[in-house]
């Protein structure tokens, strides 16, 4: 299973992440960005293979690294 989550502090807003995942990135009010489908937890996995596709480009194309992955769901 992949999850993953944005560490704020990192983001600087390119909107890269919403550009290559829009189902799965957003920003916030103050334009910073979050994995949409729990709200930046990194409890909900992405499962369907499209996101998985989409979630890569993304995460690769991030130029400061705030989007982060691991294999089992983050601690809250």
């Amino acid at each position: 299973m992949l999850y993953s989550r944005v560490i704020p502090e990192r983001c600087i807003a390119c909107g890269l992440c919403q550009l290559k995942a829009p189902t799965l990135f957003d920003y916030d009010a103050d334009g910073v960005a979050f994995f949409k489908p729990d709200q930046n937890q990194g409890q909900v996995p992405i499962d369907n293979p499209r996101d998985q596709i989409a979630f890569k480009s993304a995460y690769t194309a991030c130029p400061t690294g705030a989007i982060v992955r691991q294999s089992t769901p983050f601690s809250s």
